[in-house]
C-alpha cells in the first residue's frame, strides 16, 4: 500500500483460540496510530482502549505523580465535549462505564458500552434476535460511535479545566490516602525508594497534593500549564495503541477510526527506554532491608536483576525458572521449608521493569519459626538454584509447559469486552509479531537452552537483595520511607551470612539437601479434550435436577453454549454444626485450612494442569468448588473428599495453621474502612451470624484435639447439594455425586434441620446508627454505609423500581459526592441485598467524619426529588433501556454461567431466569412510579423510610467527635493527644509540653489551620529533630485530622460513638424543611435484633421438583 494512503493494513489473520468467532484487523493510520479492530457479531458490549507509552517513569523529578494526575484530568472535559462529566454521563446512559490506570511506562484508558442501540420494548429486549432490526453501524444510533467520538477527544483536545483542576488533584490525593495503610502499596514503594536514585523506578508514582499542587505553587509554577505541557510533550499518536471491539464490520470500524482518531497529533516520539541504567546497581545489591508492616504477617523477599525478556517472547526463560522455583510439589523449595515449619507459601517470577531492565523476585510467607530461620530459607533457595543450574535445562519440562499453554489458549473463553481491549492495547506496546497479538506470551514456542542458562546465571548469591517484613523483625528500625512512612532499616548483608549463601549456591549433589529435586511428570495433564457439540436452538437457562433423595440433590446441565472441555462442580455439605456458634465457625475454619494444608503438594500439579479446587466453610455448611478441565476431575474430587474424611491432624501442622488463621483474623480489623463496613451491615441485618471479633475470641482456645473430635461430628450427618455444569454427561454427573457419598460416608441430614436464612425487618420510619472506632491508630480514613431498607428481594415489581432508581442515581451520586464535593476517593451507590431483603445504599470512605458524610448523603438524596421531577422523558427512558441491557448482558464463559446457577441454588430462590424477569418488569415502570418509590423509601424525612447507617471512625475522628463542646485549650489538647498517639505508634519519643508551649495563642477554628500546621511542623523539625522525610507524611496526616471536622463551640454531636448516647435528635431533612426524626444509636446488637421482627425465609419461584429432568432431556443426552 502506498505510504500516503490514510490506512495501512498490517495484519488480518491473527493466531486465535479454536472457538473464537471474531474477526480481526490491525491497521496503521497516517498519524502512525496503530489500531486493532475487532468484529464480534455476538457481543452485547462494545469497547475501546487506548494505551499511551508514558507513565510515572516520565514524571518530572519535582512533580511526582504527574502522569497519574494527567490521567485523571483527561476525564474532565474536552474542547468538543466541555461538560466535565459528559463522557461518564453518556456511558452510563448506554449501559457502560470507563476506567483508566497509570503504570510505569504506560497509561491505559478504556470503556465499555452497549453494542447496539437499545430496543424500545422489553419483548424486543428479550428476543435472541435483539439486533435483527437494528442498523448495525449507524453512527447516529450506535452507542459505540458516540463513545468513540468522546473518547478520541481525550487525546486531541483535552481542556484541563481550571474549575475542575483542584477537585481532581484532591481525588488523586484521596486515592493516595486510601493506600497509605495498605501493605502492598507501602512495601512496593519501599522497594522503589531504596532502589537506584538514578533510575525512574525510584519514583513516587501516585502523587499527592504536596507534590502536585502545594510545592509547585511555592516554586511559582502554574500547575495547570505544567499538566498541559506534559500532555503536549508525551501524548503522541505514534506511541499510542488503540483497540476497538464492536458488532460493526471491520470496514465500518476502520472508517470510524479514520474519522475520529486521525486528528491525534503525531510528534514522532521514540519509544521510552532506559537501557543505560538499572534499578539495582552494586550500591543496592547485597543489602538486607528489614521493614515493619501495618498488618501482622512475616515475609521474605529475594530480588535479582534479571535478563530483559522483551525480545525473548518465544522462549521466555523466566517462565521456565518460575515454574521450577515456584513449584509446590514434592522435591520443591516450598515442600521442604513447609516440612521444617518455616513457611506456608512461596511465589516466584520475573517481570519487566521497563524496556531495558527486569527483576526476578521470590516471596516466601514465613511462620514465626521461619522468621527466626530466614537465613536458612535463603540457603535452601540457593541450593535449589544450584540444582537447577547443575541439571541443565530439561526439554521435557519445557515441552510439558508448552503443551499446557497450547491447551489453555486453544480453549480460552471470552472475557469482558473492556478487559480484552485494555489488555491487548497494552500488549501492542511490545515488539511481537502482530499475528501473535492474541496469543502473545500465553504460548511457549521455542526451547532455548542457552537463554535458560543465561537467565539462571542471574540468580547468583552476589546479585540480589533481601527484604524481611515483619512486626517482629530482629532489628531496630531507624528509618522511615518518605511517602508512606514505613519503618525500615537498610544495611549490607553480613559477610558471614553472605559466605553461607555463596556456599549454598555452589553446593553439589553431595552436600545439597537430599529431598530437593526437580518436579516429576504431571499426571494431571489433560488428554481427553473432546467436546460433543450439538446444535441447539437456544441454550438452556437452568440446570435440571437428576438426583433428589435424602442424601443429596444433584443439579446438572450439559454445556450447550461454550463448548469447552471444562466443567464446574459446586458441592455444599449442609450442616448446622458448621457455624451454629462462633466456636463452631472457628473450628470449621481451622479444619478446612488443615485440609488445604495437607493437599498443597498433591493439588499443585492439578492447578498447573488447569484444574483447581477450593474448600471453605460458610454459615450453613462446608463448600467445595472444583473447576477446570474435566478429564481428571474425578481424581481430584476423590482426593479432596477422602482427605477431608481421613484427615490426620498433626500437632505441628495445627500450630502453624492456627498461627496463620490468627494472623488473618487479627489483620481483618486493619483493612480499609470500605472493605470492612459491608460485613457490619450484613451482621446487623442478618437474623444470625457472627463478626470477626467473635471468631477471633474463640481461636486461641482451640487445640488440635478439639479439631480431631469436631470434624468427624461435622461430617457425620450432612445434606449434599451439587451443581455439575459443563462438559459432563448425565452419567458422569451422577457418578460424581455418588462419589461424594462414598468418600464422606455421612448419614443424611433431615430437612427439618436445614437452615432457613432470614433477615431483620427494619420498621417503617426507623433511623438506626451503629458506630465503631477502627483499630488501626494510623489510619486517617472513616467510612459510612447509608442503607435504606426497601422490602423483600422476591418482590419482582419492587425490585425493578429499586434497580431503576439505583441506575438513575449512579452517575449523579458519583458526580456530586466524589467529583464535585470530593468527599472521598471511594464512593459507591446502588442496590444491596441481604438473605431475604433488599435496599438502597451509599458507601463512602473519606477523611471526613461519618456524621458530616451522613449530612452530605442526606442532602444529595433530598436533591433527587427535583432531579426526578424535572427529568425529561427521553432521559428517563434512556435509563430504562440502559438498565434492561445490563440485566440481559450475555454470559461470557462457563464460569460465569456456573456462578449464576449456583447463586440461585445457594440462595434458595431457584430463579434462574431472574435477569430476564427483571428486564420485563423494568420496561413498564413509569416516572411517576419512581417518584412514588422515592417518596416512600428514599426521601429524607419520609415517615415510611427505614434507615440504617453504619459509621466507622478513624481513631482521630473519634477523638474529635468526643471533643466537641470543649474549651479552646481542651480542643488543642485533644488534637495533640491524637498527634502524639500517631508519633508513639511509630516509635518516636515526644515532648508534649513543648508542643503546648508553641501552640499558645493559636485558635483551633476555621481559617487557622495553616498557623496550627506551622506550629506542628516546627515542633516536629526543631523540638523532635525529625528529618523532612519523616515530617512530611505526619503533617499530611495532620491536615486530614483538621479537615475531618475541627470541633466548633456548641456544635451538636453529629455522630455519637457507642456508649455515649442511646438516642440523639438529628434532623434528617438537611435543609431544615423536614420534621426532626430521632436517630437511635445501636449499642447492644443482640438487644437491637431481639426487638425487631424477622422476615420469612426465601421462597423458591418453583419447587425443586419442577426442575426434575424430563424424558426429552434424557433422550437428548442419550443416557
Amino acid at each position: 500500500m502506498r505510504s500516503h494512503e490514510p490506512v495501512q493494513r498490517v495484519a488480518d489473520h491473527l493466531e486465535r483460540p479454536a472457538l473464537d468467532d471474531r474477526s480481526y484487523r490491525v491497521v496503521l493510520l497516517s498519524n502512525k496510530l496503530e489500531v486493532l479492530l475487532v468484529h464480534d457479531p455476538e457481543t452485547d458490549k462494545a469497547s475501546a482502549a487506548m494505551d499511551v507509552n508514558v507513565g510515572d517513569f516520565s514524571d518530572p523529578e519535582d512533580m511526582p505523580g504527574m502522569a497519574h494526575a494527567v490521567e485523571h484530568l483527561l476525564f474532565m472535559g474536552t474542547d468538543k465535549y466541555p461538560k466535565e462529566n459528559a463522557y461518564r454521563e453518556y456511558l452510563t446512559a448506554h449501559s457502560g462505564y470507563s476506567n483508566a490506570y497509570t503504570a510505569d511506562t504506560s497509561t491505559n484508558y478504556y470503556f465499555e458500552v452497549a453494542a447496539t442501540a437499545h430496543p424500545d420494548t422489553a419483548s424486543n429486549a428479550l428476543s435472541p434476535k435483539l439486533a435483527a432490526n437494528e442498523s448495525v453501524g449507524d453512527r447516529l444510533t450506535s452507542p459505540l460511535f458516540g463513545a468513540l467520538d468522546r473518547f478520541a477527544q481525550f487525546f486531541i483536545a483535552p481542556l484541563f479545566l481550571a474549575s475542575s483542576l483542584d477537585r481532581e488533584l484532591q481525588a488523586v490525593n484521596s486515592e493516595n490516602e486510601k493506600n497509605l495503610q495498605n501493605d502492598t502499596w507501602r512495601l512496593y514503594q519501599l522497594s522503589k525508594s531504596t532502589a537506584n536514585p538514578a533510575h525512574p523506578y525510584c519514583h513516587f508514582s501516585t502523587g499527592n497534593l504536596e507534590t502536585l499542587r502545594d510545592r509547585p505553587k511555592e516554586k511559582g509554577l502554574d500547575v495547570r500549564q505544567e499538566f498541559i505541557r506534559f500532555h503536549e510533550k508525551h501524548y503522541s499518536a505514534n506511541q499510542m495503541k488503540l483497540v476497538i471491539l464492536g458488532r460493526e464490520s471491520l470496514d465500518q470500524l476502520e472508517s470510524w477510526t479514520l474519522e475520529l482518531f486521525s486528528r491525534i497529533p503525531n510528534k514522532n516520539l521514540p519509544q521510552k527506554r532506559w537501557d543505560d541504567v538499572q534499578p539495582l546497581t552494586k550500591s543496592e545489591l547485597l543489602t538486607q532491608c528489614f521493614a515493619k508492616p501495618v498488618m501482622d504477617f512475616s515475609q521474605l523477599e529475594l530480588t535479582f536483576p534479571f535478563v530483559d525478556e522483551e525480545f525473548l517472547y518465544e522462549a521466555q526463560p523466566g517462565r521456565y525458572l518460575s515454574h521450577l522455583i515456584g513449584h509446590e510439589g514434592p522435591g520443591s523449595i516450598l515442600a521442604h521449608i513447609k516440612k521444617q515449619g518455616w513457611a506456608t507459601e512461596l511465589t516466584a517470577g520475573s517481570s519487566q521493569v521497563c524496556p531495558g531492565s527486569a527483576l526476578f523476585e521470590m516471596n516466601v510467607r514465613l511462620t514465626e519459626e521461619g522468621l527466626k530461620n530466614y537465613q536458612e530459607i535463603v540457603k535452601v533457595i540457593f541450593q535449589y538454584i544450584s540444582l537447577v543450574r547443575e541439571t541443565s535445562p530439561q526439554e521435557w519440562i519445557f515441552k510439558e509447559m508448552k503443551e499446557m499453554a497450547e491447551v489453555n489458549f486453544r480453549f480460552k473463553q471470552k472475557s469482558p469486552a473492556s478487559a480484552f481491549t485494555s489488555k491487548i492495547s497494552a500488549v501492542m506496546q511490545r515488539p511481537i509479531p502482530r499475528d501473535w497479538l492474541l496469543s502473545n506470551s500465553r504460548l511457549l514456542r521455542k526451547f532455548d537452552a542457552d537463554a535458560i542458562i543465561q537467565a539462571t546465571q542471574c540468580l547468583r548469591a552476589d546479585n540480589f537483595r533481601l527484604t524481611v517484613v515483619s512486626q517482629r523483625v530482629p532489628q531496630k528500625l531507624e528509618e522511615r520511607e518518605r511517602w508512606y512512612g514505613t519503618e525500615y532499616k537498610l544495611e549490607k548483608i553480613p559477610s558471614k551470612d553472605l559466605d553461607e549463601f555463596v556456599k549454598a549456591e555452589r553446593s553439589g549433589s553431595d552436600d545439597r539437601l537430599a529431598e530437593l529435586h526437580l518436579p516429576r511428570p504431571n499426571a494431571f495433564m489433560p488428554t481427553r479434550l473432546e467436546v460433543e457439540k450439538k446444535e441447539v436452538s437456544e441454550p438452556r437457562k437452568a440446570p435440571s435436577v437428576i438426583r433428589d433423595d435424602a442424601d443429596a440433590r444433584l443439579w446438572w446441565k450439559k454445556d450447550d453454549r461454550f463448548w469447552v472441555p471444562k466443567a464446574s462442580l459446586y458441592i455444599k455439605l449442609r450442616s448446622p454444626l458448621a457455624d451454629i456458634t462462633p466456636e463452631h465457625g472457628a473450628k470449621s475454619v481451622l479444619f478446612t485450612e488443615l485440609v488445604n494444608d495437607a493437599l498443597v503438594e498433591y493439588s499443585y500439579d492439578a492447578t498447573l494442569a488447569g484444574l483447581s479446587y477450593s474448600l471453605a466453610p460458610g454459615e450453613s455448611g462446608l463448600y467445595v468448588y472444583i473447576s477446570g478441565y474435566n478429564d481428571k476431575m474425578t481424581v481430584l474430587v476423590e482426593k479432596v473428599l477422602t482427605t477431608m474424611r481421613n484427615l490426620a491432624v498433626k500437632d505441628d501442622r495445627f500450630a502453624i495453621v492456627k498461627e496463620h488463621i490468627l494472623e488473618e483474623y487479627e489483620n481483618w480489623e486493619l483493612q480499609e474502612p470500605y472493605r470492612l463496613i459491608g460485613d457490619y451491615t450484613g451482621w446487623l441485618t442478618g437474623a444470625t451470624g457472627w463478626i470477626n471479633e467473635e471468631y477471633l475470641a474463640e481461636i486461641p482456645r482451640i487445640n488440635a484435639s478439639d479439631i480431631r473430635e469436631f470434624f468427624p461430628r461435622l461430617l457425620s450427618r450432612v445434606h449434599i447439594e451439587v451443581l455439575a455444569n459443563g462438559n459432563l454427561s448425565k452419567d458422569e454427573a451422577v457418578h460424581l455425586s455418588q462419589l461424594v457419598n462414598r468418600c464422606l460416608q455421612s448419614e443424611p441430614l433431615p430437612k427439618s434441620q436445614w437452615d432457613v436464612p432470614r433477615s431483620v425487618l427494619l420498621p417503617e420510619g426507623c433511623d438506626f446508627t451503629y458506630a465503631r472506632t477502627l483499630k488501626d491508630p494510623i489510619n486517617v480514613n472513616c467510612g459510612i454505609e447509608y442503607y435504606l431498607h426497601v422490602g423483600s428481594r422476591s418482590d419482582r415489581e419492587l425490585r425493578a423500581k429499586l434497580l431503576l432508581f439505583a441506575q438513575i442515581t449512579e452517575e449523579a451520586s458519583f458526580d456530586q459526592l466524589r467529583t464535585k464535593q470530593q468527599l472521598g476517593y471511594v464512593v459507591f451507590s446502588g442496590s444491596k441485598t441481604t438473605a431475604t431483603t433488599m435496599g438502597y445504599r451509599i458507601l463512602i470512605q473519606s477523611g471526613h467524619e461519618p456524621g458530616f458524610l451522613e449530612e452530605k448523603i442526606g442532602a444529595f438524596l433530598s436533591g433527587c426529588a427535583d432531579k426526578l421531577t424535572e427529568m425529561p422523558s427521553e432521559e428517563f427512558d434512556s435509563h430504562k433501556k440502559s438498565l434492561i441491557a445490563k440485566r440481559l448482558e450475555k454470559l461470557k464463559n462457563l464460569s460465569e454461567e456456573s456462578r449464576r446457577f449456583w447463586k440461585h441454588i445457594e440462595k434458595g430462590d431457584l430463579n434462574f431466569e431472574q435477569s430476564e424477569e427483571d428486564a420485563e418488569s423494568i420496561q413498564p415502570v413509569s416516572k411517576a412510579q419512581i417518584i412514588d418509590f422515592f417518596e416512600q423509601y428514599i426521601r429524607p424525612g419520609s415517615t415510611t423510610r427505614s434507615k440504617l447507617s453504619v459509621h466507622l471512625f478513624s481513631q482521630s475522628a473519634a477523638a474529635m467527635v468526643r471533643g466537641q463542646g470543649l474549651t479552646a485549650q481542651e480542643k488543642l489538647t485533644t488534637l495533640f493527644d491524637i498527634l502524639h498517639r500517631v508519633l508513639g505508634s511509630q516509635g518516636i519519643q515526644t515532648q508534649p509540653e513543648k508542643l503546648l508551649e508553641r501552640a499558645k495563642g493559636v485558635e483551633l477554628e476555621d481559617g487557622h489551620s495553616d498557623a496550627l500546621l506551622t506550629v506542628i511542623n516546627e515542633y516536629l523539625s526543631t523540638d523532635l529533630g525529625l528529618e523532612p522525610a519523616v515530617v512530611g507524611p505526619i503533617t499530611e496526616r495532620g491536615k486530614q485530622i483538621l479537615k475531618m471536622g475541627r470541633p466548633k463551640p456548641n456544635a451538636p454531636m453529629a455522630s455519637p460513638l457507642p456508649n455515649e448516647a442511646s438516642a440523639t435528635d438529628v434532623a434528617n431533612g438537611v435543609d431544615g424543611s423536614q420534621p426532626a426524626k430521632k436517630t437511635v444509636m445501636i449499642e447492644d446488637v443482640h438487644e437491637f435484633k431481639s426487638k425487631l421482627p424477622l422476615s420469612a425465609g426465601i421462597q423458591p419461584v418453583k419447587a425443586a421438583s419442577a426442575f426434575h429432568e424430563h424424558d426429552e432431556t434424557a433422550r437428548e443426552e442419550g443416557s
